[in-house]
């Protein structure tokens, strides 16, 4: 690709634009049970946000504050791995408080910027199902809240095709920081190491005050040697596309997708057939972006994304995301 000239990368459409990254503290979030729970890391629908594939042209510090509520199940008498066991059915309800830090290096004209980006999590998450056999029988349920696994992007490389569309690079590790226990069934931990390369991108079209925004990834999990479960690899795609006004306020339309991309392995596993899973989340978006003092921006959102079908991941209509973005 041809190096773009710096005048290129160094104007942007009003209002000041935000990292890509930060999508990374929306993109990947989970049960305690990884695929074993029927959901993993991802919450179909809450990876992409506005501005996805841009990193910044000049260094600034990012500071995100997200939540993320679902309620749902996988019912119908469908049999789910969980905790080394096999239930008939699963409900859970989950929140997730989401606080990410980002700093875009001064890097100097070009068409590439760099940023990094590190995230803490707190999951409140209450979980419910019907075991038949095993150690536990009947109808059982259990409640957790902690620190989750923790999760951070050493890089995220943006590159920028144009005034108008720009690329976004990264790689999202997490971390099995949180506690967890192979015997209860809600952790605030998926107990295993998860990398997700990831691909952003964001075309703006000023001229009708409108934009696009698409998050792809794909996600690869280490076993959880507690219960020798193995989850198959799992690949997400967000898109996005927002309608922006002059008073601040814009609104849109949020469509993803998790598909999981082979079978899962494991005793528990090999019982279900691989337990493989697929579903899809469609819903409206809410923003708003207001200045803060000279300098500074505040960006506001909130998206309802309930499922739209499933199979063999949590069923949820009460999807809900709300983010707080601040850019200085």
């Amino acid at each position: 690709m041809q190096k773009a000239p710096a005048r290129l990368i160094r104007r942007f459409p009003s209002p000041r634009p935000l990292v890509a990254g930060l999508a990374v503290a929306a993109a990947s979030m989970g049960t305690a049970h990884a695929t074993e729970g029927g959901l993993g890391r991802p919450v179909t629908g809450t990876s992409v946000l506005p501005n996805a594939g841009i990193v910044a042209p000049e260094p600034i510090t990012v500071v995100n504050v997200g939540e993320i509520y679902l309620n749902g199940s996988i019912g119908g008498g469908r049999q789910v791995p969980v905790v080394g066991q096999t239930s008939i059915g699963i409900d859970a309800e989950i929140a997730f408080t989401l606080a990410t830090i980002m700093k875009v290096w001064d890097t100097g004209p070009g068409a590439w910027n760099f940023a990094s980006s590190f995230t803490l999590p707190y999951v409140w998450t209450q979980v419910g199902a019907t075991f038949s056999a095993g150690r536990l029988q009947g109808r059982t349920e259990d409640r957790a809240s902690n620190l989750f696994d923790i999760t951070f992007t050493p890089v995220i490389a943006g590159y920028h095709f144009s005034q108008t569309a720009h690329m976004a690079l990264s790689l999202n590790i997490w971390a099995p920081t949180g506690q967890y226990d192979k015997n209860a069934l809600a952790n605030p931990s998926l107990n295993n190491w998860t990398f997700i390369p990831q691909v952003a991108f964001t075309k703006l079209m000023p001229e009708h005050g409108l934009e696009f925004d698409a998050v792809a990834g794909i996600q690869f999990y280490t076993r959880n040697n507690a219960t020798d479960y193995q989850n198959a690899p799992l690949f997400t795609l967000d898109a996005m596309v927002l309608k922006r006004f002059a008073n601040g306020f814009g609104a849109g339309i949020v469509a993803g997708t998790t598909q999981q991309l082979g079978d899962d392995s494991g005793p528990t596993a090999d019982r279900l057939n691989g337990f493989r899973g697929h579903d899809w989340a469609l819903g409206p978006i809410v923003t708003y972006d207001t200045k803060v003092g000279a300098k500074s921006k505040l960006s506001l959102g909130l998206r309802w994304v309930p499922t739209v079908a499933s199979k063999n991941r949590i069923d949820s209509t009460k999807t809900f995301m709300g983010t707080a973005t601040l850019v200085f």
